[in-house]
C-alpha cells in the first residue's frame, strides 16, 4: 500500500489545524443541539482536516532524462500565467525570459529543483501579501530567491508567497550541488514561482498551459 508522503516541513502546521478544528467539533456537539446543523457543520471540519493533510503532499514523481543538464522542468504545479523577456535586476543583470506559474489551493505546492546544477545564490526577501497575480508581487511580496548554474547557464528563481501565504520554506545552500526533481522547498497555500531563463532557451510552455513540477519541461537551455 503506498502512502502519502507528507511535506517534513508542514506537520506543525497540520497538527495546529487538527487541534483547532477538535476544539471547534467539541464547541459543536457541546453547545449546537440541532443535530441538523451540528453534524453537517462537524463534517465540514472533518474535510477540512483532510484536505488541510493531503494539501501538503509530496508527490513521488520522476524527472525525465535525469542526467541532461540542458532541461529545465518545472518548480510547481500550476498554471502557466507570464512568458515574456524582462530585466532581471536582484542578480543576473541582463535581460531573461520569464516564466511564471501560478499555484491554486488545489496544486502541489511543494517545490522542486528545475535543473541539475550548483546553487550559486540565495537571499530571503521579507514583504507583503499582494494578490499572487499582481504584477508587483515578484518585488513586493515576501519571496525567496535563488540561483542554480551548470555548465549551460544559470536559471534563476523566485519563490513568492500570494495573499494567504504566510510562510516560504527553500532548501538553497550556496555551494550545494542539486539534482533536477528534488524538493527545494514550499510555499504554503496560494503563491507563484517567477522562473528566469537565458534569452537564448528553448522555451516549451504557453500562457494558459497546465504544467507539473518535475514532470513537465519549461525549457531547453542553449548548447
Amino acid at each position: 500500500m503506498n502512502w502519502i508522503k507528507i511535506d517534513n516541513d508542514s506537520y506543525g502546521t497540520i497538527l495546529v489545524s487538527w487541534c483547532v478544528c477538535a476544539v471547534l467539533i467539541w464547541l459543536t456537539a457541546r453547545f449546537i443541539k440541532s443535530e441538523w446543523i451540528s453534524i453537517p457543520l462537524s463534517a465540514a471540519f472533518v474535510i477540512f482536516m483532510v484536505f488541510i493533510t493531503w494539501f501538503f503532499r509530496v508527490p513521488n514523481r520522476t524527472a525525465p532524462d535525469a542526467r541532461n543538464d540542458r532541461l529545465v522542468t518545472s518548480v510547481a504545479d500550476g498554471k502557466v500565467v507570464i512568458v515574456d523577456k524582462v530585466y532581471e535586476k536582484e542578480y543576473l543583470g541582463r535581460e531573461c525570459i520569464q516564466i511564471s506559474v501560478y499555484m491554486d489551493f488545489f496544486d502541489v505546492h511543494c517545490n522542486f529543483w528545475p535543473i541539475n546544477g550548483k546553487v550559486t545564490y540565495y537571499k530571503y526577501h521579507p514583504g507583503k501579501y499582494l494578490l499572487a497575480f499582481h504584477p508587483k508581487s515578484s518585488e513586493l511580496n515576501e519571496h525567496a530567491s535563488s540561483c542554480l548554474a551548470n555548465r549551460h547557464g544559470e536559471v534563476f528563481f523566485k519563490q513568492i508567497a500570494g495573499t494567504f501565504a504566510r510562510r516560504i520554506v527553500c532548501y538553497s545552500e550556496p555551494g550545494n550541488m542539486e539534482n533536477r526533481g528534488d524538493q527545494c522547498g514550499v510555499i504554503k497555500f496560494g503563491s507563484r514561482i517567477d522562473l528566469f531563463l537565458p534569452t537564448d532557451a528553448e522555451i516549451r510552455v504557453s500562457v494558459g498551459d497546465k504544467v507539473k513540477a518535475v514532470e513537465s519541461i519549461i525549457a531547453v537551455l542553449p548548447e
